[in-house]
């Protein structure tokens, strides 16, 4: 059964007419551009919101002022918009409706975001939980002139509890999770650490019941997915899932030991 929402808060040392603006208006500089962050990574090139009632949250798949439906994906349509303290917006993708509230607090802003399902709604992708860290590391460093891209190497790790799991190698091993959420905040079924430009992404150990003891795999994006399947293929790689859609485009083989690799199709941004 599909939960009936998740929520999520930063503090961050701004204030909220600041927090707000680069909340919206710098989406795409703070939101990190890799396979699993957006709804089709093949293609996308960034992110937008538009403001004002009305005004659309988009994937950008060609250029920053695209229009149409083969430029863009509309994430949602923007129900509420008060600078400095809300804006709200009914996705367009799955079944729920979001609240992003800017408070202020002693030293900045405090964000929170809540996602919830609709009356008699069944599909939810409860992300922001994920992502908001990005924001607040956005926040909290130099002003940012690109996006963050990641490299092209990555590494999956399967836990039990992968909040739990992030939160105990940030304190032993000093890595950084993009997950900055306060003790009363849901935690999310994934997370992600970042080595640089590398993200070692940490996601639920249930969803390798058919396929344990392997609860790793290596990450690597490619230039052309399809010649470097049929290469795969050709050289007795064992296909573990053939070549296959889910915001980012993959397969994933095994190698002459059983170690687990999945290869993605690079994005267009991608250097």
């Amino acid at each position: 059964m599909t939960k009936p929402s998740a929520s999520a808060s930063v503090e961050v040392a701004t204030d909220p007419a600041t927090a707000f603006r680069i909340f919206t208006a710098e989406i795409d500089l703070w939101w990190v551009r890799g396979p699993i962050n957006f709804f089709d990574a093949t293609r996308a090139i960034g992110m937008q919101i538009e403001p004002g009632l009305g005004g659309r949250i988009l994937e950008i798949y060609r250029h920053a002022d695209a229009t149409t439906a083969e430029d863009v994906l509309e994430l949602g349509q923007i129900t509420a918009w008060d600078p400095g303290a809300l804006f709200a917006y009914r996705s367009s993708v799955d079944d729920t409706e979001t609240e992003i509230r800017f408070a202020p607090v002693e030293g900045g802003t405090r964000v929170s975001v809540e996602q919830t399902l609709l009356p008699g709604g069944k599909k939810a992708f409860y992300f922001w939980p994920n992502v908001i860290g990005w924001y607040a590391d956005r926040i909290s460093s130099a002003a940012a002139q690109a996006p963050a891209e990641l490299d092209r190497l990555g590494i999956a790790l399967y836990y039990e509890d992968p909040a739990a799991a992030a939160e105990w190698l940030g304190k032993v091993f000093g890595l950084e999770s993009s997950l900055r959420l306060s003790g009363d905040d849901n935690h999310p079924s994934w997370n992600e650490l970042r080595v640089g430009g590398s993200a070692i992404m940490l996601f639920a150990l249930k969803e390798l019941v058919d396929r344990r003891p392997v609860d790793h795999a290596v990450w690597i994006s490619v230039d052309d997915l399809d010649a470097h399947f049929a290469r795969s293929t050709a050289n007795g790689a064992v296909i573990v899932a053939g070549i296959e859609q889910h915001g980012y485009r993959s397969y994933e083989v095994k190698d002459l030991e059983g170690h687990h690799w999945r290869f993605v199709q690079s994005g267009p941004s991608m250097a």
